[in-house]
């Protein structure tokens, strides 16, 4: 049984259908990637999944429930959350204490965050700047805290909205080896990114979306080398 399933989801803005009649499956464990040109309709999918959009048709099913409707705070608690692709995080205050406030908001006890927090600052190599206002830290940096924050209760699934996008090489190599980790250990991700070579390399799955439906669904090498994903691409202003 898939543990997240999306069936016939659609979203409309005025008279422009973002996503049309969108259904496809997340296997526990599984790292899948929803690729695509830009405005194909892959971040208001997850907008839907994470509760931030309700459909104007379709469900979205998660753990064998229906969870169309539910809020985005019921869905995370739930295990469902959402990184966003502009990072979140509180600029005044540490490092460290944006950890400790996402684990209380997420229902851990004080002493439970902070010994999570500390095991993730380690993890995520930020120990020399735990202390430092997150406002301070640069764009890679703040991924990291954000992917810190998000796993200070690991969630059953994680949604990933182009965590790789305009961060230096070395912070995308951390980002991508805290996946890697997380995902031997039995993580499922939704990973939304432009990066090919990432999506090729961490992806074993991949949904391919253009003009707001599904075109592709599969093995990533297959999707990204079939006639319909590489027409997507050459006509637009994105490459493969």
């Amino acid at each position: 049984m898939s543990l997240l399933m999306t069936k016939n989801l659609s979203k409309h803005f005025g008279g422009v259908s973002a996503v049309d009649d969108v259904s496809f499956a997340v296997e526990e464990g599984q790292i899948l990637g929803l690729i695509g040109p830009n405005g194909s309709g892959k971040t208001t999918v997850l907008n839907m999944l994470s509760g931030f959009l309700q459909p104007d048709a379709g469900e979205v099913v998660f753990a064998e429930e229906n969870v169309t409707r539910l809020t985005t705070v019921e869905l995370a608690r739930r295990g469902l959350l959402r990184m966003f692709q502009m990072t979140r995080v509180f600029e005044r205050i540490s490092t460290l204490d944006n950890m400790l406030v996402a684990g209380m908001a997420m229902g851990l006890t004080e002493k439970e965050t902070g010994e999570r927090a500390q095991v993730l600052i380690e993890e995520l190599a930020m120990t020399h700047v735990q202390y430092l206002d997150a406002g301070q830290l640069s764009g890679g940096q703040r991924k990291l805290l954000e992917f810190g924050m998000c796993f200070i209760k690991p969630p059953r699934i994680a949604l990933l909205d182009e965590p790789f996008a305009a961060v230096h090489p070395v912070m995308r190599e951390a980002m991508a080896n805290f996946i890697r980790r997380r995902h031997a250990m039995g993580q499922t991700f939704v990973l939304v990114s432009h990066d090919m070579p990432i999506v090729v390399e961490l992806c074993q799955r991949s949904v391919c979306m253009n003009a707001g439906k599904v075109i592709a669904v599969g093995p990533t090498r297959s999707v990204l080398e079939s006639t319909p994903v590489i027409e997507a691409y050459l006509g637009s202003s994105s490459h493969v």
